[in-house]
């Protein structure tokens, strides 16, 4: 079959496209045919070794995939061949066959497209784990969300709409923003254009934000921390800017801030249970339409270092994703 790999740490440059063996199948798994693999901006960050999760070499990116069940293991139950499924998997999605845990299966309800039900998991589920889960969002909160165009961010415009706040959209130019306003955001602010702290209080009327999303870190965080009202949260997502921010810790004291981790891929190892209540909303959104997940792009399995070289660039608006079969 078919596989993009990674075989050294020296970025997605150097992956390459090879025929490898199909996997054998455990008792507990299941046989996936992957049909969509999608990709996050993490995936430019395993190939460098500098991402949580170090896989062993060689391996394939990309953590989530929708697929049709080709083999059932014999203790499984709950799926049968022919099943459309999408998967939470860490790595090895841009391959032909993988062979997943049961207990990562979620079927795909007949409305919901392929493209779709591989990019929800990883930047909505992220989205619904801070913003449910640690933040606790509630109706009429203002919630601002950092690098919002991106896939990562896009997601949590929507989830935080959805949930009934009101969305602040920040991103680095006027045509990314128009993207969000599509998306549920209620204001935006251009961050190459506009002080971020000033800006954000003005929106504000001088109270302050509840709620920072933050994708991004660098120097972005600082003047965010800055604006959060009272007991607000701070949501600690990623760093897409390449940079881990260092802010001062008074401002965290004197205003009492909740800063909060979001790593989904923990998330989904301890509270399994809430994450497979999280999908079943996000589905169920979708299904309503009250969120509507923007592919921008599908590109054949040929094209896997183009694609990834889009998100490295942080060009892409909303999600990428490699038509893999």
């Amino acid at each position: 079959m078919k596989a993009v790999l990674c075989k050294e740490l020296t970025g997605y440059e150097n992956l390459s496209l090879e025929d490898i063996d199909s996997p054998s199948l455990g008792d507990d798994e299941v046989l996936i045919g992957v049909k969509i693999a999608a990709l996050n901006f993490f995936d430019t960050l395993i190939t460098k070794g500098k991402y949580q999760f170090k896989p062993d070499l060689p391996f394939s990116p990309s953590g989530e995939i929708a697929g049709i069940v080709r083999k059932v293991g014999r203790n499984v139950t709950g799926f049968d061949v022919n099943d459309r499924v999408m998967a939470y998997i860490g790595w090895g999605g841009l391959q032909e066959q993988i062979a997943v845990g049961a207990e990562k299966l979620t079927k795909i309800p007949s409305g919901v497209g392929d493209d779709v039900g591989a990019g929800l998991i990883i930047t909505y589920g992220t989205a619904m784990h801070g913003l449910v889960d640690r933040a606790k969002v509630r109706r009429g909160d203002t919630v601002v969300v950092l690098g919002a165009s991106g896939g990562a961010g896009l997601a949590a415009v929507e989830v935080a709409h959805a949930l009934g706040a009101r969305v602040i959209a920040v991103a680095s130019d006027d045509e990314k923003l128009q993207l969000t306003k599509e998306h549920g955001a209620d204001l935006t602010v251009n961050s190459k254009q506009q002080d971020l702290k000033t800006t954000l209080k003005s929106l504000t009327e001088g109270q302050g934000v509840d709620v920072v999303y933050d994708c991004v870190g660098g120097e972005l965080a600082e003047p965010c921390l800055r604006a959060v009202k009272w007991n607000g949260r701070y949501l600690v997502v990623g760093f897409a800017s390449g940079d881990i921010p260092a802010v001062p810790f008074n401002l965290i004291m004197l205003k009492g801030i909740h800063v909060q981790g979001v790593f989904f891929g923990r998330y989904l190892e301890e509270q399994p249970s809430d994450y497979q209540r999280d999908v079943g909303q996000l589905l169920k959104w979708v299904e309503e339409g009250a969120i509507r997940p923007h592919v921008e792009a599908v590109y054949p399995l040929t094209e896997t270092k183009t694609a990834l070289g889009i998100l490295a660039q942080r060009k892409a608006k909303g999600k990428i994703v490699i038509q893999v079969s």
